[in-house]
């Protein structure tokens, strides 16, 4: 993509900001881990350090090292302030981002091959632009063929789903 094509899509997020947001995460991460690793006993005992001792330690590193990536997003006078992502970027993860959400809640309710099929079939369709025969061929096949590996060769059952539309095979 050249130049001119990237600044005509508008910026959603900065860098600066999206370090300020994951050095708030990895200070919250380094705050329950030393409050974790404290409540499992991080001093020095008789015997040697406790079972904290060393997660805690860590968990401070997290927290120091999360409010220098925190300092040097947001009141550094050097911040990076170019585009984390813009708008046309966003769309090209979202297309892919939400249909794997969507999948993964699939999964609960049809299982693992019939979701499978159908994110197969749909993401060939929607996204690859192929034709609906093709796509629902492959989308069927692919999950035919790991119904077959899985169950019947390997004998490892896999989750079929809260409303399990497969029963009638016996699976």
């Amino acid at each position: 993509m050249s130049d001119h094509q990237a600044s005509a899509s508008p910026t959603v997020v900065n860098n600066n900001t999206m370090d300020a947001i994951v050095a708030a995460i990895l200070l919250l991460i380094g705050i329950v881990v030393m409050f974790e690793a404290n409540r499992l006993g991080s001093s020095w005992t008789d015997d040697g350090p406790g079972s904290g001792y060393f997660p805690f330690y860590i968990g401070l590193i997290l927290c120091v090292s999360a409010l220098g990536i925190f300092y040097q997003a947001v009141l550094s006078k050097s911040k990076d302030t170019g585009a984390f992502v813009d708008r046309e970027q966003l769309g090209r993860v979202l297309s892919v981002l939400l249909p794997a959400g969507v999948f993964v809640l699939a999964i609960t309710f049809l299982g693992i091959y019939i979701a499978s099929a159908v994110y197969i079939t749909l993401f060939m369709v929607i996204l690859g632009k192929y034709s609906k025969a093709k796509s629902l061929f492959l989308g069927v096949a692919v999950a035919a063929f790991f119904f077959v590996l899985f169950e019947v060769w390997f004998k490892v059952p896999l989750y079929k789903g809260n409303l399990d539309p497969l029963g009638f095979l016996g699976y």
